[in-house]
């Protein structure tokens, strides 16, 4: 049975990365264990659908196909050649495969539990020799990730915790091990390794952060955005409730923070960002923690 603290004036205890480590290698390597029991219903889909939009409300050169939304003549300053995405705290690579993948050339997948970056390299690798399946349909975990069979898109494999890792160096993180690359690839497997990105894609994990460890995460994040005045920094994260003033409530049974909006917007600010946009995710089943996006530079 987990116990709850909170508390409004920083004396709650720090997240224990060790301890949550542990508790997440003990969670199913799969859409339900990644997303606390509601990986089988509509809560995915739902999900990857707001994630998306808003990626692309944000940056509509990201669009794929011709929409009312896609720049006509996009400006030759606009995103890179191949888009990147890091996608942190990424569990089974979810987001990667239903939100990035579908938006982005190349991504870069963080994980710190081996149980879950090796589900999420199988799949991966699964992709490369599967075709496309109306299984998509039914069960999203079963579907090959777009671009990957044809090489035209790629994912990089990292297990590491952000506590340890340097987004604008990944090859030079301690404790980060690079476990593979599938799809695409350069001159090398290797050579886009510490080549930036466009998107950085923070979802329910930063609260395995304790207050100074988030700040420090984000200046990082900040310094590897490929072009300061388009890139964009992207949490997605659970809100609690305050009353006129940052909040935090402890979860024991992981080891982590759940903060509130203030709480938020205090952690942006002492890391140098500036909110460029916000949104309260809808759809989601009743009796959850509302789930709020930033976008940050």
């Amino acid at each position: 049975m987990s116990v709850n603290s909170e508390s409004s004036s920083g004396s709650l205890p720090d997240p224990d990365v060790h301890e949550g480590i542990k508790y997440w290698a003990n969670q199913p390597a799969n859409y339900d264990g990644v997303l606390g029991g509601f990986g089988n219903g509509s809560l995915p889909r739902v999900d990857a659908l707001g994630s998306r939009q808003f990626l692309m409300y944000l940056l509509p050169e990201l669009c794929t196909v011709p929409s009312a939304i896609r720049p006509l003549n996009p400006s030759p300053s606009s995103l890179s050649t191949r888009p990147r995405a890091l996608d942190v705290g990424a569990g089974v690579g979810r987001v990667t495969a239903d939100v990035l993948l579908h938006l982005f050339s190349d991504v870069l997948l963080v994980e710190p539990v081996e149980s879950f970056v090796g589900e999420a390299l199988r799949r991966g690798r699964a992709s490369e020799n599967a075709a496309q399946s109306i299984a998509e349909d039914n069960n999203p975990e079963a579907a090959p990730w777009k671009g990957i069979r044809d090489k035209s898109k790629s994912v990089t494999f990292v297990q590491a915790t952000l506590q340890d890792f340097d987004p604008a160096r990944p090859s030079a993180s301690s404790n980060a091990k690079v476990l593979g690359r599938v799809g695409y690839v350069g001159e090398r497997d290797d050579s886009d390794l510490d080549s930036g990105f466009d998107v950085v894609w923070c979802q329910w994990c930063l609260g395995a952060l304790s207050d100074p460890d988030l700040v420090a995460f984000f200046r990082r994040s900040k310094a590897a955005l490929r072009d300061p005045a388009r890139g964009l920094i992207v949490v997605k994260e659970n809100l609690c409730s305050e009353k006129g003033e940052p909040r935090a409530v402890f979860d024991s049974s992981d080891s982590s923070l759940t903060r509130s909006d203030l709480a938020w917007k205090k952690a942006f600010a002492d890391a140098g960002l500036r909110v460029i946009h916000e949104q309260v995710q809808q759809g989601f089943p009743e009796g959850l923690y509302p789930v709020k996006m930033y976008a940050l530079r």
